[in-house]
């Protein structure tokens, strides 16, 4: 994780080395910061196919000077919501903005209380972001809701010590956020029987919107001596709104041996967050790093389920216990 970090001071001090345009302290001013700094440092205009002038023009035209710093606020909102980008907002003392489409025009296929009552019957342990316990079918079954925090090693230990005599494992990051992705790492690490590729960075060298380094090839070490391994079957439950880190976590995966994504395509969110400071004190974060999967493929707007491994939560089913996703995670790892 070390050189992720490397990885990403150096592409910030690169963004850095951008001149750096002084903007008027009115609504026009502020507008154009946002403008340009998205113009020169955004990284996924390609990707998504955005003519990012056009988009410009067509909201500078409703900026004045003299409008209510409301009425700016949405404007700037509004073109930003436009990179389709969960990892973009805009930051005032009255507000914040976000890009909820990503994963608001998708079903909500997770229920917690449907998992804890029928398949856990609520005998779970629990471990910070983390429930885990043992399915009927003598299956493993971790729930980890957030990558924010970690587990550290002992508790990682634990869990894995208690699973040992499962046939297989199931890791429901469904409705999973995001976080650190060392927290994710830690966790990756304990899959890993030796130093592995497990994807690529790519950074804004430059403020045009094809000025990009070469993509930067970074690996995780197996877990240290002192740590459990699992060898086994495992599930990766998915769903939209897994984003972000846990995205990543996806990426990483699916390449793993035994590993099988289950579920409905990932929320994306692979681009690396910096914030920028604007006129009136406003906040601009948005994506300036791409992070690509161990094939160099870009995860942006997420990752599809294992080839035949994709499933939806079953509405009428779920009303009589059945959490149709899980269920096939369980038929994946014990088939």
């Amino acid at each position: 994780m070390k050189n992720i970090l490397s990885a990403i001071f150096f592409a910030i001090a690169l963004c850095s080395c951008h001149h750096i345009e002084e903007f008027d302290n009115n609504a026009e001013g502020t507008f154009d910061a946002v403008w340009t700094i998205v113009d020169e440092h955004y990284c996924f205009f390609k990707e998504k196919d955005i003519d990012w002038r056009e988009t410009g023009s067509r909201y500078r035209s409703r900026v004045y000077n003299g409008m209510s710093s409301d009425n700016l606020f949405d404007a700037c909102a509004g073109m930003l919501s436009e990179l389709r980008d969960g990892h973009v907002n805009l930051s005032s003392g009255f507000a914040t903005s976000y890009y909820r489409d990503w994963w608001s025009k998708y079903p909500q296929n997770f229920d917690a209380r449907l998992v804890e009552q029928y398949y856990l019957g609520f005998n779970y342990r629990q471990l910070g972001p983390v429930i885990y316990g043992i399915l009927p079918q003598n299956v493993g079954y971790i729930r980890w809701s957030s990558f924010e925090s970690g587990l550290g090693d002992g508790n990682i230990n634990n869990i894995l010590s208690d699973f040992w005599l499962c046939s297989g494992l199931i890791i429901d990051i469904r409705d999973n956020g995001g976080g650190s992705l060392t927290n994710a790492e830690d966790f990756i690490r304990r899959f890993l029987s030796e130093r592995t590729l497990v994807g690529y960075m790519v950074h804004k060298t430059g403020p045009g919107h094809d000025d990009f380094s070469e993509p930067w090839p970074y690996y995780y070490e197996p877990a240290g001596a002192n740590c459990l391994r699992w060898n086994k079957p495992v599930a990766i439950l998915t769903n939209r709104s897994t984003f972000s880190a846990a995205n990543n976590f996806v990426s990483i995966m699916r390449y793993l041996p035994g590993v099988k994504i289950v579920g409905a395509r990932t929320g994306g969110g692979s681009g690396m967050p910096v914030q920028f400071d604007l006129p009136r004190g406003w906040v601009l974060r948005l994506s300036t790093v791409s992070i690509l999967d161990a094939q160099g493929r870009p995860t942006e707007s997420g990752i599809e389920p294992t080839d035949g491994y994709a499933v939806d939560l079953d509405p009428v089913a779920a009303l009589s216990g059945t959490d149709t996703m899980l269920d096939r995670a369980i038929a994946a790892v014990t088939e």
